[in-house]
């Protein structure tokens, strides 16, 4: 019986009485349907080679090329067709019997991959979940795995994260100007959610993600390094967020060489995670996410670089990073999928200061269902009278939790200048707070907040057409000087938004 010699990965061998065949270059695992490969067909004479080879590249599932090179290698090795196909054959039969093995083989280490927790890991973890006062808890111990600052982004993040598990996944995407540590925080948070459950993107061309599995990524959390690096998937990508799935139709030649289309499909849900400098780009995607802006404070940027000496100086505790991390990502393992009802829901509104608020009230509530998600542990399974399913109810206390995190999300999703308009705008009242001045000059401003005068006019276009700031006339020969209109604006917004969501609370109180 002849065998296949696979001893060299791109190089097997298969060798019959009067034929030797190379298949160089291996096997492809992914496209079941096909068995393309690189044939070299070698004549044999007593058992030797003699100097006669045909190379060709052939799918041996299609009927006409095979056909083909049985007539081509009888006529270039002088050998009848029936030894020639009966060889090839073979060649298909043992390579498919191979490549069956390899994904077989490909599956098990998959699922190895798949941490088992122990017992006493599994124990640890739901007595984590069972904690009082969980969301502090888990933003105590994501600041102990090594994320630094940032404390209301990282605990959202994490949340959104957790999100992925659900049928209505949230998503982010972090912004602020470069080298303030978005990509940092992103993906120090993502270390806490297991192997597993994500998929890191540098750069994937427009149509990778049809080719997915169609279940692989159903549930998964997709971390985009930096959206400008990833521009070709982002609609695919808005298409998973929204419909849950996307479709692909293709053309495909079948083994007898018919030319047919097929549809290629991709399962959701999925939880997206970006990052970029270019907020006004990326609307489209901005729209289905939670904004997270990166805190660009001086008190932030002592917090990081005192981190930064303790590791150099070895004072940073390893051991507790690993252990709150891993205690985290365990936590992950053990929420399993179930329904939430939110039975507040009728009761919550958003203040009508919200841009988009159709898609954003749908964040909202998600959100508060996230948190319920999380606290599954600590909610009493209930299972609907009609169809046995199984669920559990939001409490208020997550409402409540929910608003607090949620309020800056709100805050700039009310805004009608961009981020980082409204960050300079905040520094710039800041400044002038503490120079006890009313008006200033974009020359001053420059220098003293150290901005770029391509950036700073951009900034100050916006602000005059929105209506923030206005120009006043300087003594005669001196430059304009501007003003800024109401420097309370930002405030009053903040305590508008607060009034909404505390008067639902109220309402809700009331009916209960």
């Amino acid at each position: 019986m002849n065998k296949l010699n696979t001893s060299k990965a791109n190089d097997y061998v298969y060798k019959t009485k009067e034929l030797e065949l190379h298949v160089l270059g291996g096997l492809q695992l992914n496209k079941l349907e096909s068995l393309r490969v690189t044939l070299s067909i070698e004549k044999l004479q007593k058992g030797k080679s003699v100097l006669n080879v045909l190379r060709q590249s052939v799918d041996l599932y299609n009927d006409n090329q095979v056909e083909k090179l049985v007539r081509k290698c009888a006529e270039r090795l002088e050998l009848g067709t029936s030894v020639i196909r009966k060889a090839l054959q073979e060649v298909t039969k043992a390579l498919e019997s191979y490549r069956l093995l390899l994904n077989e083989k490909q599956t098990e280490n998959q699922k190895a991959y798949i941490k088992q927790l122990t017992a006493t890991e599994e124990k640890a973890a739901i007595k984590f979940l069972q904690s009082k006062s969980l969301l502090e808890k888990t933003n105590e111990y994501i600041g102990k795995s090594g994320v630094i600052g940032e404390h209301v982004n990282r605990l959202l993040m994490y949340l959104i994260f957790t999100s992925r598990k659900t049928n209505n996944p949230l998503h982010c995407i972090s912004l602020g100007s470069s080298g303030v540590g978005k990509t940092h925080l992103q993906s120090k948070v993502a270390e806490l959610i297991p192997a597993e459950d994500k998929v890191e993107i540098t750069v994937l061309s427009a149509n990778a993600f049809y080719y997915f599995n169609r279940t692989e990524l159903q549930h998964k959390l997709i971390l985009i390094e930096d959206l400008d690096g990833a521009e070709s998937v982002l609609y695919p990508l808005r298409e998973l967020q929204s419909k849950k799935r996307i479709t692909k139709t293709v053309v495909h030649k079948d083994r007898k060489g018919t030319t047919k289309t097929i549809h290629l499909t991709v399962e959701g849900p999925v939880s997206v995670a970006g990052c970029t400098t270019q907020e006004s780009i990326y609307e489209d995607n901005s729209n289905r996410s939670f904004l997270l802006y990166i805190d660009e404070s001086e008190e932030q940027d002592r917090r990081i670089m005192n981190y930064q000496r303790t590791v150099s100086a070895g004072q940073v505790n390893e051991e507790e990073q690993y252990l709150s991390a891993e205690i985290l990502r365990n936590v992950q393992r053990v929420l399993q999928p179930i329904k939430v009802i939110n039975p507040y829901a009728l009761y919550l509104s958003l203040p009508s200061s919200v841009f988009k608020p159709r898609r954003t009230n749908a964040h909202y509530l998600q959100f508060i269902e996230a948190i319920t998600f999380y606290k599954q542990w600590q909610r009493e399974k209930q299972y609907d009278k009609d169809t046995g399913e199984e669920y559990i109810e939001t409490e208020i206390e997550d409402i409540e939790e929910a608003n607090e995190l949620i309020t800056e999300v709100l805050l700039r999703k009310s805004d009608t200048i961009t981020g980082a308009c409204r960050n300079h705008l905040e520094n710039l009242k800041k400044y002038l707070q503490e120079n006890n001045q009313t008006t200033f000059t974009n020359t001053e401003i420059r220098r003293r907040l150290r901005i770029k005068q391509t950036t700073l006019q951009r900034y100050n276009k916006q602000l005059l057409t929105e209506g923030y700031i206005k120009k006043i006339k300087g003594k005669r020969g001196q430059a304009y000087h501007f003003e800024i209109i109401n420097v309370n604006d930002y405030q009053e917004l903040k305590a508008k938004i607060n009034t909404a969501l505390q008067n639902c609370l109220s309402n809700i109180n009331l009916t209960t």
